[in-house]
């Protein structure tokens, strides 16, 4: 069995076979991480590993350097840093069932106490490896596992969560459920600097986000996405008109929705639930009705909410009673009045349109106060000075 001292002997040795094999942009390299190895500097060294590792040229390589060189002082570096390294080494396995074993090697590799972090990190991103190979049952095991961890720290480092949130929107995508993709999305966009993402990965982003934001079954506010600048990236695209259509269901304007129907039927998902979209809008439109309204004004007949939803009158019921059910509005049916009073209305998140429209409001009820005020100062005159 070899010892210590031998590997230390056999350093030398393999960086200087690994040097004649690089390109000549990278050959220096190896130089250097020889001399920062032999003076035992290892944060230097962990950090020319890293720009070496994320250097495309350095891929004929990087399995070799990770196993041959990085490993014999593994423990000494700062190990979530050599989870990184880790991760660019697997990436670069075409058998996704090889990188599972060599992710699954370094999981077990940064499982100690002094390393959670890493070893949270390493785990999340086996999950990933497990979506690539279909065993979803596999990576919410693993998902979970991580999560539980997570939650026990003060405090984590940005690239973990953006991971965490990161896997689990991948997860959630498989599985086609909408609503939570679309949450665990922002929030691993939240984790990141959106322009760090290549232009085609931030429009694959958005337009997942889109569809998921369509046909999530509890999403009835876009606020955060409409406003968040991942949207941007389908400006001038052939999806420009998913955009459109977000801030079109947002506002509840079905005028608008009905002009972008012969778009929608153009994606199969999006027809296949053309029932749906069309109960959305109409909730949308009823949402948008009530909000319009000052707070004294909340009750409003069936024959108001049919006109605005572009309803048959015995319709309207049944949607004020979906609404209600989904938690989008709470207030009370009468039947036989055949009108609806809202007490109170879902939060949302306002785009800068009806951050504006609210803004009008409280000018006029401003104004309406003042004018208020100056009536009763004149009509009230020789009240207050027979007092």
């Amino acid at each position: 069995m070899a010892t210590a001292m031998d590997i230390d002997h056999d350093v030398p040795t393999i960086l200087s076979v690994l040097r004649t094999e690089a390109s000549s942009e990278l050959a220096g390299d190896f130089y250097t991480m020889e001399d920062l190895w032999e003076r035992r500097l290892w944060h230097q060294l962990t950090d020319v590993l890293v720009q070496f590792f994320q250097n495309p040229d350095s891929v004929p390589l990087r399995t070799r350097v990770y196993t041959q060189f990085v490993g014999t002082f593994a423990s000494k570096i700062n190990q979530l840093k050599l989870v990184s390294l880790g991760l660019a080494t697997s990436a670069t396995f075409e058998d996704k069932s090889e990188a599972l074993h060599f992710m699954n090697a370094l999981v077990e590799k940064v499982n100690t106490p002094a390393s959670q972090d890493a070893y949270v990190y390493a785990q999340i991103e086996t999950a990933r490896v497990k979506l690539q190979i279909q065993d979803l049952d596999g990576a919410r095991v693993t998902l979970d596992s991580a999560g539980a961890i997570l939650e026990k720290f003060d405090s984590v480092e940005s690239v973990i969560n953006a991971a965490y949130y990161s896997v689990n929107a991948d997860y959630y995508k498989a599985k086609a459920d909408f609503a939570a993709y679309y949450r665990n999305s922002l929030r691993f966009l939240a984790c990141i600097n959106v322009t760090d993402l290549p232009k085609t990965a931030q429009r694959e982003r958005a337009y997942d986000l889109s569809i998921a934001a369509l046909l999530g079954e509890s999403i009835y506010n876009f606020g955060e996405l409409l406003l968040h600048p991942i949207l941007d990236s389908l400006v001038a695209t052939e999806f420009e008109w998913l955009r459109s259509l977000l801030f079109v269901l947002n506002a509840g304007a079905i005028p608008k929705f009905d002009q972008l129907v012969p778009k929608i039927e153009t994606l199969p998902i999006l027809q296949s639930a053309m029932a749906f979209l069309r109960e959305k809008i109409c909730l949308m439109a009823l949402i948008e009705t009530v909000f319009q309204r000052p707070a004294s004004d909340r009750t409003l007949s069936f024959q108001t909410v049919a006109s605005e939803t572009r309803l048959l009158l015995e319709e309207v019921e049944i949607l004020v009673m979906k609404a209600l059910s989904l938690g989008l509005i709470r207030g009370s049916i009468d039947q036989v009045g055949e009108r609806v009073t809202i007490t109170w209305l879902q939060p949302r998140i306002m785009t800068k349109e009806q951050v504006e429209s609210m803004r009008q409001r409280l000018l006029d009820w401003d104004s309406s106060v003042n004018q208020l005020g100056v009536w009763i100062e004149k009509s009230g005159k020789d009240v207050w000075a027979a007092s």
